[in-house]
């Protein structure tokens, strides 16, 4: 599977648009990671508990955004990108979408 942000594939085209895929994952907070990620503020810089939060989360979602293009019958994503969005204190929506294609080497 091919995944880009970009329109276009070098080296590739487009021979079928399927239409967009999309994947969804809403994740929490734990009461641990909160009062780690709390400590670690004290300090400074990175955060590392909430960035692997935040990494795990978009990861999944490309992953179900890629599961989706799969089941559609396509062999390629063009144009991903992401979207986070905070439901509730502590609870945050990762969308990762895109176009799924049929791509064929040029």
């Amino acid at each position: 599977m091919l995944a880009t942000t970009t329109f276009d594939i070098p080296g590739y085209r487009a021979v079928r648009h399927i239409g967009m895929v999309r994947g969804v994952i809403v994740r929490s907070r734990n009461v641990f990671g909160t009062i780690g990620a709390s400590i670690q503020s004290l300090f400074g810089g990175n955060i590392s508990l909430y960035t692997t939060l935040a990494e795990r989360a978009r990861q999944d979602a490309y992953d179900l955004m890629i599961a989706h293009a799969k089941e559609m019958g396509g062999n390629a994503v063009l144009g991903v990108r992401y979207d986070a969005n905070d439901l509730a204190p502590g609870i945050t929506e990762v969308l990762a979408y895109g176009t799924a294609v049929v791509v064929e080497r040029a």
